[in-house]
């Protein structure tokens, strides 16, 4: 099994219930079902959009609990809309990470060990979509058509969602531990 390193620059919460846009804290107390307060927490959730198959409104497992971005991806994607930078609040984040550029791409069943034991399974890429564009649009008011550009240059780097398989304390500075995920040897 391959395994990688990460430090966690930002831990952040969307707990305004008008917003999905987060804000920073300096730790966490992750609880099976995400961070208490945030506005995905649950172990379940209402079926959306996202979940075609089965009726709206049905509970269903919540597999969004965690949304985490790599610093790195936040950086290409500001480069590709030609404006200084992309936050990850403005995205909805709850976990900034630096040194694993290519955290969009972590394959499903991958796992993210904080020091003290907390766990987090990877559930899938967060699609980009145009909500986190239109806050971008609100911070570049002078650059146009930011919104649907957004949703280009975030394809592939709008980072992953992941359910909390392990609760325990998580602190900004954390180094982590990333377990990837093999599908010819998957982790069980």
């Amino acid at each position: 099994m391959k395994t990688a390193e990460a430090t966690v620059r930002a831990l952040l919460i969307a707990d305004n219930p008008e917003s999905f846009v987060t804000r920073r804290i300096p730790e966490v107390n992750l609880e099976f079902g995400g961070i208490p307060g945030d506005r995905h927490f649950g172990v379940t959730c209402p079926a959306d959009s996202r979940q075609p198959m089965y009726p709206r409104g049905t509970e269903i497992l919540n597999r969004r609990q965690i949304t985490i971005l790599s610093e790195e991806e936040c950086h290409k994607i500001a480069q590709q809309l030609g404006i200084e930078v992309v936050l990850p609040e403005w995205l909805g984040a709850n976990v900034l990470l630096r040194g694993f550029p290519e955290l969009t791409r972590l394959t499903m069943g991958s796992r993210i060990l904080f020091p003290n034991g907390a766990g987090l399974i990877c559930m899938g890429e967060n699609q980009p979509c145009t909500f986190p564009g239109e806050v971008v649009q609100k911070h570049y008011d002078h650059v146009p058509n930011l919104v649907n550009e957004f949703v280009r240059a975030a394809y592939k780097r709008r980072g992953i969602v992941c359910a909390v398989e392990r609760a325990g304390k998580i602190q900004q500075g954390d180094k982590v531990r990333i377990l990837i995920n093999d599908f010819s040897n998957p982790m069980q």
